[in-house]
């Protein structure tokens, strides 16, 4: 006895309902970008992402490009929506635009299933659908307060490691997860450090998350010759980041990944000895007192949110000895800064100026400390030749300041200077600490800063030490020295053997007081 239409139309919705990759094959249209209208007819990896999306409440994906991942979780959003009730499924993207394509997938597979499919449509628009069973999907753009008070069956963020604020989202919208909703997190990388990649680490050591990883290679219809095309089109570092699901070599770190894994596995140790009330005080060597060093020190803001932090550089082999990162108050640190560069063969003592790092500068200059750093006031930074084309108006302190001045001028320079120090594999890093700062140190627009979120106390810090290291080294071979000890050399009271900058063109005339005066008969 054949079965009736109601009969068959019953069967097809139980199976539909017990298996989502039935639903799709045998009903689900999608959009193809050259063959058109298809059905979902799904490949392998994407039935055993299938699979693991509903086995897990957390997955994180880390995916190639164009996989099919966004339309598999679109896919499985109706599917959810249709065949229970109340489901609550919110997608979040970089821009609403890109939200809203996902929502448009979930959109065209409902409007074009079979009429006994269809769930009865109460909204219906670019960035939303809702159904007579209660169950909605909504597309909104990343900002802090996207997710909070939603009550979600599932969240999906799209391309959540270039999301700013995705910290702040996820945050706010996990609470509304913890009675069982899902969350499905997939991105192709973009550097280290940031909310995909940790998630992306807690999925591989089983803390509360699925990794599902999708290499290009994964899909059966790219071969090396697809990729090698995605190189011509992308470029080198692009292609990578699109393709190979790498977090080193993708990203914008202002020092490029693999570099910073080779400074890691190469240089990187544990210290020798852990010092100070907090411990934060590193040493990887002892003060060698054959060796010049330099002391360079970034003062935090105060407002709980940075650090203080400084190293210790040998300048001869530009060797990171020491380095200190912790909070400190202005004065504790003023004195922990003369003690450290006493202890370092009276190093230079450089203290950026800004700010507060004025009163810890007032520290070092009330204890007398005859090794501090000036640098030119009228320039307002640290240049090379500016420096030896004044000469010995150097030591002139009515025209110097104490302290490193980091402007909007000096900034790009310092940050430069460590670029190409680092491509030269030059300096001996051996902070961890210091490593880890730099991986997350990138380029947002033309500034180079830490990804939100971060430090980059010890990158600027160091960053100036390599910029000062090279100034002293040149000033020190024109027999200039840019510290108090130098100046206090030179009064300000007229003598007989003050020289001006005009007089500095001719050595041999000195103002006597009553005039200059020709002093080549002492040849």
């Amino acid at each position: 006895m054949s079965k009736s239409i109601k009969e068959l139309i019953r069967e097809e919705y139980v199976k539909c309902a017990k298996n989502p990759i039935y639903f799709f094959r045998k009903y689900c249209y999608i959009q193809h970008p050259k063959r058109g209208k298809i059905l979902f007819d799904l490949f392998p990896f994407q039935e055993d992402v299938m699979g693991e999306l509903d086995e897990h409440q957390f997955n994180v994906i880390l995916k190639s490009r164009q996989l099919g991942i966004s339309t598999l979780s679109a896919g499985y959003s109706l599917w959810m929506m249709l065949f229970q009730d109340d489901k609550n499924v919110l997608v979040i993207a970089t821009k609403q635009e890109v939200a809203k394509n996902l929502v448009t997938k979930v959109r065209y597979m409902h409007e074009n299933l079979p009429s006994w499919l269809k769930g009865e449509t109460i909204e219906d628009n670019k960035l939303s659908l809702r159904l007579g069973n209660g169950s909605q999907i909504k597309a909104t753009s990343a900002s802090g307060d996207a997710g909070r008070s939603e009550a979600l069956s599932m969240l999906i963020i799209d391309e959540a490691a270039f999301i700013k604020s995705v910290d702040e989202i996820w945050a706010s919208a996990q609470s509304t997860l913890s009675t069982g909703g899902k969350a499905i997190v997939l991105s192709t990388p973009n550097g280290v450090g940031n909310f995909f990649h940790k998630t992306w680490q807690k999925g591989e050591i089983g803390d509360g998350w699925n990794p599902i990883k999708l290499h290009w290679t994964v899909h059966p219809e790219r071969d090396e010759t697809w990729r090698e095309k995605q190189t011509q089109l992308l470029g080198e570092k692009m292609a990578a980041q699109e393709c190979d699901c790498d977090f080193i070599s993708s990203g914008y770190t202002v020092v490029d990944g693999e570099l910073l894994q080779w400074y890691e596995e190469t240089y990187v140790q544990d210290p020798i000895e852990k010092r100070g009330f907090d411990g934060n005080y590193w040493l990887w060597q002892q003060p060698n007192y054959s060796r010049d060093y330099v002391v360079v020190a970034d003062v935090a803001r105060g407002d709980g949110k940075d650090y203080s932090a400084f190293h210790v550089i040998d300048i001869e082999s530009v060797e990171q000895v020491a380095e200190y990162k912790g909070k400190v108050d202005t004065k504790d640190y003023g004195r922990m800064l003369v003690n450290v560069a006493t202890e370092w063969n009276d190093a230079l003592l450089v203290i950026e100026n800004a700010n507060i790092g004025w009163a810890v500068i007032q520290e070092a200059i009330d204890r007398n400390y005859a090794n501090l750093y000036y640098s030119a006031k009228d320039y307002g930074y640290v240049d090379n030749d500016i420096h030896l084309n004044k000469g010995f108006d150097l030591k002139d302190k009515s025209q110097m300041v104490p302290g490193f001045s980091m402007t909007s001028r000096t900034r790009p320079l310092v940050i430069s200077k460590l670029d190409t120090y680092m491509r030269d594999r030059t300096p001996i890093i051996r902070s961890k600490r210091l490593i880890d700062e730099l991986f997350v140190f990138i380029w947002n627009g033309s500034r180079a800063e830490a990804q939100q979120g971060y430090n980059d106390d010890l990158t600027i810090s160091f960053s100036t030490a390599l910029w000062v290291r090279d100034t002293a080294l040149k000033l020190r071979q024109q027999g200039i020295e840019l510290n108090r000890k130098a100046l206090s050399l030179t009064s300000k009271n007229s003598g007989v053997f003050k020289t001006s900058s005009a007089q500095a063109k001719n050595a041999w005339k000195v103002n006597t007081g009553k005039g200059d005066e020709d002093i080549s008969w002492l040849l």
